[in-house]
């Protein structure tokens, strides 16, 4: 089967099997190693891609799903201005990721901020709930949201949230 889609801004083709699962094709057929594959049942959160402009488990989205769709890795998002913001804050709040969930909490921070740009501490913590892994402290994650939130809302509108 080929498939066409919009792969970190390119448009890319994948010729195969209609039911292989999205990690496998970033990993195996484009070298693109930031999604984990954790549980692969979409439970932890480490394979997390943006899917049409939602955080998804890329272990779980079948190859036939993805035509002409757009998949944002971590990689194609880490060439962006919001990554270093938000790599900046984790690091001021000394989040403390593991490194194994670290591109999924990045890309939930960018899905929640796009979906509520002053996110509440509920709206936050309802945000991260598919992600398991508990390297993370909660009250530290909030914050460092919180503090990427008013960066942008001051970027974006000269103003704080």
């Amino acid at each position: 089967m080929t498939i066409n889609f919009i792969l970190n801004g390119e448009d890319v083709v994948f010729n195969g099997e209609a039911s292989v699962r999205l990690i496998e094709i970033l990993r195996e057929n484009f070298g693109l190693f930031g999604a984990k594959p954790g549980c692969l049942s979409g439970q932890c959160g480490a394979c997390s891609v943006i899917y049409n402009g939602l955080v998804s488990p890329a272990c779980l989205i079948p190859a036939f799903r993805i035509q002409r769709s757009e998949i944002i890795t971590i990689e194609g998002f880490s060439q962006t201005n919001e990554y270093h913001e938000i790599m900046t804050v984790f690091a001021e709040v000394h989040l403390g990721n593991c490194g194994y969930c670290e591109a999924g909490k990045i890309l939930c921070t960018e899905a929640l901020l796009d979906k509520y740009p002053q996110p509440t501490k509920e709206e936050i913590l309802i945000g991260f709930s598919g992600m398991k892994c508990r390297c993370t402290n909660t009250e530290r994650l909030i914050k460092a949201v919180n503090k990427i939130a008013a960066i942008r809302q001051r970027r974006l509108y000269g103003r704080s949230s």
